[in-house]
């Protein structure tokens, strides 16, 4: 098993993930090359809650321009993690 730190990068802070933590869903970056299995795990061990249900996608890259020259941002993945109902993570809470 891989480090839990190096499977989950940092938390994705948008509205639309403020709006899923009132369903006990919490959204994480994560390794590109991590599974399910690994991501719930990881999360289990450095937040000490449980985990029923990993959702997975990779987000694809988009077309960007800066000071004329084009470039494109870059390709990551993301894990929507559901949590059992009672737990949270106090990170988002604080």
């Amino acid at each position: 098993m891989k480090d839990p730190r190096e499977v989950i990068i940092r938390p994705v802070i948008t509205e639309h993930s403020y709006d899923m933590m009132e369903k006990n869903t919490y959204t994480f970056e994560v390794a590109k090359t991590s599974n399910k299995v690994e991501i719930r795990q990881a999360v289990e061990a450095i937040f000490n809650v449980t985990v029923t249900k990993v959702n997975t996608l990779n987000v694809k890259s988009k077309p960007k321009r800066m000071r004329g020259a084009a470039g494109r941002t870059r390709t990551w993945k993301k894990a929507m993690v559901t949590l059992k109902e009672g737990d949270s993570i106090e990170l988002f809470n604080a």
